[in-house]
């Protein structure tokens, strides 16, 4: 490709912006295209009641290796903060400690056989590098096979029925596996979790890669997203559509949701199109609380207990203590055909409300200054046995025409480190036509 490369990136969340960095480093020139009115995407921040913070919770963990690389480009390796956190586990009406070998010994809720299999699967898990096994398998019947059916009920069954509903059993063994791995190997030693933040916050880094953006040339339009990628009918790409008007673009490299690249680009041959129709996912109502004393100690805890329809919260405030108050994510999980989902999201926000006294019984009303619940349509991506193989290819039929969202993270966890690899790749297969 030549430096006089035009290069239209769709999307300016993490995976975009290092997109865009990266075929500016290769010579192109490069526009970027946000719908919303701020970078970031889902790491993208608002004004929480005067605190700058995520719309939804991120964290860092210690194998993050493609984010500490863009960090030391960016210079912003002193920036990375570790704080040895805690987990805790509510079931049976009582909240547990959990993520520690004395916490396991004390768990209530397994046998010493269950409790010993458990403690095996998380070793074997934290060893695997080779996932197309596990691609090829289920997650309930892995998990199951592992553990015994008993313990998959204690420990699994409600989490899996409160994100997935009717959809639970159509995970592969792979997509659970990593994030088992992800977290269980972020530890500063066997008894103490360690996970990570920035500095105030993903904004930092956020704010990095729009400064070095636009100090090698390249443009960001907010508020300004591709209405379609013209093609004449070539089977090229030979320009976008943006708010009525053309405008040239050799390629075109999408970081939304693929499912919406149908309908950017007509020509899109129909075999391919269903290929990415088929790709699912759920969306995500997550209710953003401060309150004005700590909820817990912990700052993830899971909720495996038939009197309360979250499978977990998130408290934010004891991974980055410089969030300000206590700051809680309540994220709400599920198919978009569920009537709950019809909700306004004042119902989400009271609904976490009425939870807290059972995490914990001194709560009042009182605590709560302020509740905010945002929605995104694209949160998890449902991801089957076989899901190596059902992934669309990067580079599309359509010459010039590249795309990948959050499932090409496939098997890793969703986070700002995967969207950096994710978006490498991409721009490499752009560079390379």
């Amino acid at each position: 490709m030549s430096q006089t490369t035009k290069s239209a990136v769709l999307g300016a969340g993490p995976m975009g912006l290092i997109c865009a960095l990266e075929l500016l480093k290769a010579g192109h020139s490069v526009d970027v295209y946000e719908r919303d009115d701020r970078i970031g995407g889902m790491s993208a921040t608002f004004n929480f009641d005067g605190l700058e913070i995520e719309r939804y919770y991120h964290f860092i963990c210690k194998t993050d290796y493609p984010l500490f690389e863009l960090l030391a480009e960016l210079n912003l390796s002193d920036q990375l903060r570790w704080t040895d956190t805690k987990m805790g586990f509510y079931w049976n009406g009582r909240l547990h400690k959990w993520g520690t070998p004395q916490a396991l010994l004390r768990f209530a809720g397994l046998s010493w056989v269950e409790k010993f299999r458990y403690a095996m699967h998380v070793m074997r898990t934290k060893s695997i590098n080779e996932w197309t096994a596990l691609d090829k398998i289920d997650a309930l019947s892995w998990l199951k096979a592992a553990l015994g059916e008993r313990a998959y009920n204690v420990l699994w069954k409600r989490l899996f029925e409160l994100k997935f509903y009717e959809l639970s059993d159509q995970l592969s063994a792979a997509w659970l596996g990593t994030r088992i791995k992800r977290v269980a190997l972020s530890r500063r030693n066997l008894l103490q979790e360690s996970l990570g933040y920035l500095h105030g916050g993903s904004a930092t880094l956020l704010r990095a890669l729009e400064r070095r953006i636009a100090e090698l040339g390249g443009r960001i339009h907010l508020k300004a997203g591709i209405d379609k990628v013209v093609t004449r009918g070539s089977g090229k790409v030979c320009g976008i559509i943006v708010g009525g008007e053309e405008r040239a673009a050799d390629q075109v490299i999408s970081t939304a949701p693929i499912q919406y690249v149908p309908a950017l680009v007509p020509d899109l041959p129909e075999e391919f199109s269903a290929r990415i129709r088929a790709i699912r996912n759920i969306p995500v109502a997550c209710v953003i609380l401060k309150l004005k004393r700590r909820l817990s100690e912990n700052f993830w805890m899971n909720i495996c207990d038939p009197g309360i329809e979250i499978p977990g919260v998130i408290e934010y405030s004891n991974l980055n203590p410089g969030a300000g108050p206590t700051i809680v994510y309540a994220p709400f999980y599920m198919p978009k055909t569920h009537p709950k989902y019809a909700r306004p999201n004042q119902a989400f926000i009271d609904e976490t409300l009425g939870y807290l006294p059972k995490l914990n019984a001194a709560f009042s009303p009182d605590w709560v200054i302020a509740t905010h619940c945002h929605r995104y349509d694209f949160a998890q991506t449902i991801c089957p046995p076989g899901f190596y193989a059902q992934l669309p290819p990067m580079k599309t039929p359509i010459q010039g025409l590249f795309m990948a969202d959050t499932s090409y993270y496939y098997p890793e966890d969703r986070s700002i480190s995967e969207s950096v690899a994710v978006g490498r790749r991409l721009a490499r297969a752009a560079a390379g036509g």
